[in-house]
């Protein structure tokens, strides 16, 4: 069976795409060019917009890197889209698209939950370059509506939100923002591309923290965004050529050879995390699990139409604040096969607490309807598991000596 748009298999796909061997050595796994120059037979003009757009020779590495290309082409596989860019993190990939289609006097709506570092920037960098942010609970598609100006130039949304798992219908804000004429991006980090249909959905601009469940590994870290030829190009000029936040060729080959197996992962991400969270709901210590597999998630039916694995991660509550910090230190002190540590989407499983109030206070700063949305799914604050590729009884037997 083929996969999205392409004529081979997901995990054929996932292997193979971008890849082919070495025509001068026949080696069969892909070179890692560290090369910053190339040496070129033409005479061409110093600006990386002498370049022809459809022109395939390397020049200089920020303007693009054979290694950085086939993962690019490896990930539009599996988006089943056109064309992708690299960047040097996810952060870079948000920024890349908030600084190539938006400038002083647009509007962008964004979610008011997402990674910390995108909310920040929202919050606080967008508006001092005359860019004007309404921030709205995406799963409140009213809101979403209510939300969108004669100036809207993009529609940022997030599924699933870390660190609570709420869904946005990215087909329903899709059509909405479609039909204004905005532009529609959405951080897929927490779904991977086999964790949902973005492209299908009517997302332009998909962005995933590669450093996670592409990479797989948390020994690499980068970001990219997927979507049509003519929008990834207008964002390499700007982002990789201007701003400079480019990959590195090392990292793209890291990532590559996670990235061959994500299908395989996923798989086991989505197993292990049904197992744990069926047994965390069965926890008397435990007073709410939300992972989109279950039918207790107040989206599941969302959850069920719109993606195609529920991915490995989970989050929930033990109580009060005083509790769940007292559990995170007993975690701290105590678990054996989980770490307790930040980030996602590795082989090894990662936990940490996110307390409401600090996160309230820093990156997300919400009020009245839209903090009491949060508190829906997060209450005083949720641990937010990542699990990982370990055997689950492991993990399950982990958490059994703190909770």
């Amino acid at each position: 069976m083929s996969f999205r748009n392409s004529p081979k298999g997901v995990r054929t796909t996932a292997i193979h795409a971008g890849e082919a061997p070495d025509p001068t050595t026949g080696a069969s796994a892909p070179a890692l060019h560290m090369s910053s120059t190339f040496v070129t037979d033409q005479v061409a003009g110093f600006s990386a917009h002498d370049l022809d757009a459809d022109d395939s020779a390397f020049l200089y590495a920020r303007w693009g890197n054979p290694t950085v290309a086939m993962l690019e082409q490896k990930i539009a596989a599996l988006e089943g889209v056109e064309a992708c860019l690299c960047t040097a993190s996810g952060m870079a990939a948000a920024s890349a698209i908030f600084f190539t289609f938006l400038s002083a006097g647009d509007h962008v709506v964004v979610s008011d939950v997402s990674y910390a570092g995108v909310a920040e920037l929202a919050r606080d960098t967008l508006p001092r370059w005359g860019i004007e942010v309404t921030l709205v609970d995406m799963s409140d598609l009213e809101a979403v509506a209510a939300a969108i100006r004669p100036n809207t130039k993009l529609v940022h949304t997030e599924s699933p939100v870390n660190p609570i798992g709420r869904l946005t219908d990215l087909a329903a804000v899709a059509k909405l923002a479609h039909e204004a004429g905005a532009l529609v991006s959405c951080d897929a980090t927490f779904a991977s591309p086999l964790g949902q249909n973005s492209a299908e959905m009517g997302v332009d601009l998909i962005m995933h923290s590669v450093t996670k469940y592409l990479g797989g590994h948390g020994d690499a870290v980068g970001g990219a965004v997927a979507g049509r030829a003519d929008l990834i190009a207008q964002m390499r000029g700007e982002a990789s050529i201007h701003h400079g936040g480019i990959m590195s060729p090392f990292n793209a080959w890291l990532i590559a050879r996670g990235v061959a197996t994500l299908p395989l992962r996923m798989k086991a991400h989505e197993a292990s995390a049904m197992a744990v969270a069926e047994w965390l709901e069965a926890q008397p210590s435990v007073t709410r699990v939300i992972y989109p597999g279950l039918e207790s998630h107040p989206q599941h039916g969302l959850a069920k139409r719109q993606m195609d694995n529920f991915s490995g991660m989970l989050s929930f509550q033990v109580g009060d604040r005083a509790t769940s910090e007292a559990v995170a230190q007993k975690m701290i002190d105590r678990l054996e096969t989980i770490h307790y540590a930040v980030s996602l989407g590795h082989h090894r499983s990662l936990i940490f607490w996110m307390g409401t109030e600090a996160l309230m206070e820093t990156s997300f700063r919400l009020e009245g309807k839209q903090l009491d949305s949060y508190r829906e799914f997060a209450g005083d604050g949720v641990f937010r598991l990542s699990v990982g590729l370990e055997d689950s009884e492991d993990l399950i037997a982990d958490l059994a000596q703190v909770l």
